[in-house]
């Protein structure tokens, strides 16, 4: 599932494509992953309406219409968003083409039909429970080292787990969790509670770290992401926990291994994340 930097690039990337476009048609080939409202309504909401700005909040992108419709969309497994200049070939897995004023087309795919999409009022928005619910985001003021600190206390359950809470913290997903725990040396099935003072400054630094980092990478590719204009990724090439299990840990050439964390797959080398 594409996370913070993700969507963070794809918001990016289409924001010079689409800011300012008028949407002059839209092509409703899979309708059911509308989730509000009606299929009919969606498009009332969002025909003819320009595209004020873009915002992403945790893993939503979310595009601010002129008439204060908010176009929401939740990309889970294998959606993706991009701009399709004038004369682009038909994109694969096309769920919803919304064209615009410069002959380009904004396309929603998704070969999964996992993502969901919403065209939202106002007081609507925290009708979508998991934009609703979300907890501060990395690299933003409201996620302190205080905050880490204060939510860690008397914790019990897997750190791993906790982390990707998205009510706890917003964006983090299960690549960007092992990275983190990697960089703060910290097992993943440690409580939150036992994390000491120092772990928790390295695990709150490495938190911030590794967003920051898979941004300036333009997001991790292995299967299905693509940013708005279709690349992918290359923070893939510069993981030090996840998918490396079998292969030597890039910082003490112990073999990195993988167990399974409340259901996730989860990365991790046992000489640098020792449980103590």
């Amino acid at each position: 599932m594409p996370e913070m930097p993700e969507l963070e690039t794809i918001k990016r990337s289409l924001e010079p494509h689409i800011q300012g476009k008028r949407i002059k048609n839209i092509n409703l080939l899979l309708s059911r992953q509308i989730k509000h409202p009606t299929p009919g309504e969606f498009v009332n909401r969002l025909l003819f309406r320009v595209i004020d700005r873009l915002e992403r909040r945790g893993k939503y992108l979310i595009l601010h219409m002129d008439n204060q419709i908010s176009l929401v969309f939740h990309l889970r497994m294998t959606g993706q968003v991009c701009y399709c200049p004038p004369g682009a070939p038909e994109q694969k897995h096309a769920r919803i083409v919304f064209n615009l004023n410069d002959g380009g087309s904004l396309v929603y795919a998704d070969s999964r039909t996992l993502g969901t999409i919403y065209a939202m009022k106002p007081n609507e928005l925290n009708q979508i429970k998991g934009l609703a619910e979300l907890g501060p985001e990395p690299l933003s003021a409201d996620f302190t080292l205080e905050y880490l600190e204060k939510v860690c206390t008397g914790r019990q359950g897997a750190i791993k787990s906790f982390l990707l809470d998205q009510s706890v913290i917003a964006g983090l997903g299960n690549i960007y969790v092992d990275e983190a725990l990697f960089l703060a040396g910290i097992h993943p099935i440690r409580t939150p509670a036992s994390v000491t003072a120092d772990e928790l400054t390295r695990l709150y630094e490495s938190i911030n770290k590794v967003i920051a980092d898979g941004i300036n990478d333009g997001g991790t590719t292995f299967r299905d992401y693509r940013d708005g204009n279709g690349d992918k990724g290359s923070h893939q090439d510069n993981l030090f926990a996840y998918g490396r299990d079998g292969q030597p840990c890039r910082k003490c050439g112990t073999i990195m291994q993988k167990i399974r964390v409340g259901g996730r797959g989860t990365h991790f080398c046992p000489q640098c994340q020792m449980m103590n």
